[in-house]
């Protein structure tokens, strides 16, 4: 990959890969745009969208932001790829582009700085919001069993044991943060464009097996909106087929020899994924996807099924029990969201 670093940069490149997203990149642009921190460029990259997306991209009236076309669909990784080789930025903010950033999000992430200057990465909290609603019903953080109450160093073992493929693991591959673009060109890093799925997380860990200080705050400045075809909504067992196979080429990595306790956890959670999580949601999906006869197979092949299922029941009942709470009551809300 070939970058260009130049004397004239913005502080911050927001990154936005697009496809078929008419109805939400105007927003995704727009809140870039009006961000508190205005001295940055927005690159949208549109990979091939057969709907109108680029019109509605271009139709905004910004010198700030330049629009990339492809000609075919490469993917998102791809996608960011491109957008990465052109940024003149000090910062990365990746930004998917059916979600959007609350108002102060640069200033607040680039506010770390001040306290931890050696920062190559900085995330923050996101915001969970239904396609439609009018508020946030939950955070990435609330939603885990983690409780983190100040900006915390993220190391690779953490990164991966706490990304935990159940209910309650804090998955910081979700999570968008600035990334230093320096960083990125010092050791030639780039998203892997074999991955389809969950590249954002094994871009991060490839950052951080190079040595990068990334750091989390509690507070959410990010929404993710979930909407049929976001990665909320993709099959789960899907997303750990793709799991299990960028595992096993991550670990091949010639960099991964100097990092034995991470390689075992790898393997360690490869194995746990094939023997015990992979056949449990594969009946989830089954079951979500009204296949009884298939569902009721999976449970008798797959006894441990059951063991998850209750150890997850708890769960599922709050989860359902906060929602109906929620619907009916119009005054609760969550600060900040439009």
């Amino acid at each position: 990959m070939k970058y260009y670093l130049t004397n004239m940069s913005p502080k911050v490149s927001i990154i936005i890969p697009a496809y078929n997203v008419e109805a939400y990149i105007s927003q995704a642009i727009c809140s870039a745009l009006a961000q508190t921190e205005t001295d940055l460029e927005v690159i949208v990259v549109d990979d091939a969208s057969e709907d109108q997306t680029v019109a509605v991209a271009k139709a905004i009236p910004d010198t700030r932001v330049q629009v990339i076309i492809n000609q075919q669909n490469d993917g998102a990784s791809a996608a960011r790829n491109q957008a990465i080789r052109v940024a003149k930025g000090d910062w990365l903010a990746l930004l998917d582009a059916d979600d959007w950033f609350a108002p102060d999000r640069l200033e607040k992430l680039l506010q770390v700085q001040h306290v931890r200057p050696n920062a190559d990465m900085i995330a923050d909290d996101v915001y969970y919001i239904k396609e439609y609603a009018v508020s946030p019903w939950s955070t990435l953080l609330l939603e885990s069993k983690e409780r983190i109450s100040g900006i915390k160093k993220i190391d690779p073992i953490y990164f991966v044991d706490k990304d935990i493929p159940i209910a309650g693991g804090l998955y910081l591959g979700l999570t968008k943060p600035l990334v230093k673009r320096k960083f990125l060109v010092e050791n030639d890093i780039e998203y892997d464009e074999s991955i389809r799925l969950s590249q954002d997380f094994w871009f991060y860990l490839n950052c951080l097996v190079h040595g990068a200080n990334f750091f989390f705050v509690p507070q959410p400045y990010y929404f993710y909106r979930s909407h049929n075809g976001s990665l909320v909504t993709i099959d789960k067992s899907k997303r750990l087929d793709q799991f299990s196979q960028a595992a096993q080429v991550f670990l091949q990595k010639e960099i991964m020899n100097g990092h034995s306790d991470l390689a075992q956890l790898l393997a360690k959670r490869l194995r746990f994924i094939e023997e015990r999580i992979k056949p449990y949601y594969c009946v989830v999906d089954q079951l979500k996807n009204y296949k009884w006869g298939l569902a009721v197979v999976g449970m008798i092949k797959n006894p441990c099924f059951f063991v998850h299922f209750l150890s997850q029941a708890p769960y599922i009942l709050m989860r359902r029990f906060r929602d109906i709470n929620r619907n009916t009551d119009p005054l609760r809300r969550i600060s900040g969201t439009r």
